[in-house]
């Protein structure tokens, strides 16, 4: 597994440590509830699905909402909370799965973020797109984190927007009952997030590690293609055999993240996986407390409301949380990816300055800081 620690050295010898200096997010204001969404399908699937995955409702995009849109907003945010300019940027990586630009429109070239930095004004930073399914933006971060770590760049940001709402609508019209290969897609909601990277002062406290894997034999568990009957994508995933493999896969994998981080599973306060389904969610719990004897102090969920945002799904929660206010400077968060592909990601960090940025839950839809 690829590690990054916390410190590493400038090629004059000098060791950085990097941190978290803001958190952004957009969520679309549509939201459309499970009960809904089971209602619009073709057939008659008799399928429960909020009791089978805890989802009640996600938020999708309305008119004028894609990829870009959410992505650009996120963005906004994160630059806002981080207190500092888009010409500040030294690097910027956009990691959506879905690029949609202008409605259903699938833009590859020129890459997204050459279009997000020039409307950012972030026209100093190097930037590239990148894509690795679900642990996108924990990909991003851990190139983020790499780089500054070695003194190349001072700051980063990583960004997603995920319009993927179409993959439930196209599911709704294929669906016949529970044992369907396009049921995880009657999960997937619609979310914009974004991370900036920095530089920590000395002393200061950011990311312990950073680690990350690929483990491919299982990359034939989940897989799109264009639709035939709509617009759009399809996604067929094993649902039972990739949570399998991801919870084997990766409790080895923290066990080594951990050593090298020298910290113990009672040293996590708080654990993000990826938001899949509440059963999902509480197997992992599980699993990771039968490994280490131990269970983080919290489990965040956030499926139940969001849904699965796909590569946003860890940031969308942090934003979340800490914009309500859970936590505290002194705790230690651990994000975990488990990503078609398969895809380990693992980012050890304590949360800092972070919480001094972000205010408190203010009505149903707005935040204030």
């Amino acid at each position: 597994m690829a590690l990054e620690g916390g410190t590493g050295g400038s090629p004059e010898g000098r060791a950085y440590r990097s941190r978290f200096a803001g958190i952004g997010a957009r969520l679309p204001e549509r939201r459309l509830t499970t009960e809904e969404l089971m209602a619009s399908t073709r057939y008659d699937t008799g399928i429960e699905l909020e009791r089978l995955t805890g989802v009640r409702e996600r938020h999708v995009v309305a008119a004028g909402e894609d990829s870009y849109t959410l992505a650009l907003a996120a963005a906004q945010d994160a630059l806002a909370h981080a207190g500092c300019e888009a010409q500040d940027l030294d690097m910027l990586i956009v990691s959506s799965i879905s690029r949609h630009v202008g409605g259903m429109r699938i833009q590859l070239e020129p890459p997204v973020s050459v279009r997000l930095k020039h409307v950012l004004g972030a026209d100093r930073a190097l930037s590239f797109d990148l894509s690795n399914a679900c642990a996108g933006m924990m990909t991003g971060v851990f190139l983020l984190n790499d780089l500054v770590r070695q003194g190349r760049i001072r700051r980063g940001m990583v960004v997603s927007g995920e319009y993927i709402s179409e993959l439930g609508r196209n599911a709704a019209e294929e669906v016949r009952d529970v044992t369907s290969d396009q049921l995880a897609s009657l999960t997937l909601g619609d979310a914009g997030a974004a991370a900036i990277v920095e530089r920590a002062p000395d002393g200061a406290p950011g990311i312990d590690v950073a680690g990350f894997t690929t483990l491919s034999g299982h990359s034939r568990l989940c897989v799109a293609f264009p639709a035939t009957i709509g617009p759009g994508t399809t996604m067929h995933t094993q649902a039972r055999e990739i949570h399998a493999a991801g919870i084997a896969e990766a409790v080895p994998r923290l066990r080594e993240v951990l050593d090298a981080a020298g910290l113990a599973m009672d040293d996590v306060d708080y654990l993000i996986m990826h938001q899949t389904s509440t059963r999902a969610i509480a197997k992992g719990a599980a699993a990771v407390t039968a490994e280490f004897g131990a269970a983080p102090k919290h489990m965040v969920v956030t499926v139940d409301e969001l849904g699965n945002t796909a590569s946003t799904t860890h940031f969308v929660a942090l934003w979340k949380y800490l914009n309500e206010g859970r936590f505290r400077g002194e705790d230690r968060i651990l994000l975990l990816a488990l990503a078609s592909g398969l895809e380990v990601g693992i980012v050890i960090f304590t949360v800092g300055q972070l919480v001094e940025r972000y205010g408190q839950l203010v009505g149903s839809h707005g935040y204030r800081d």
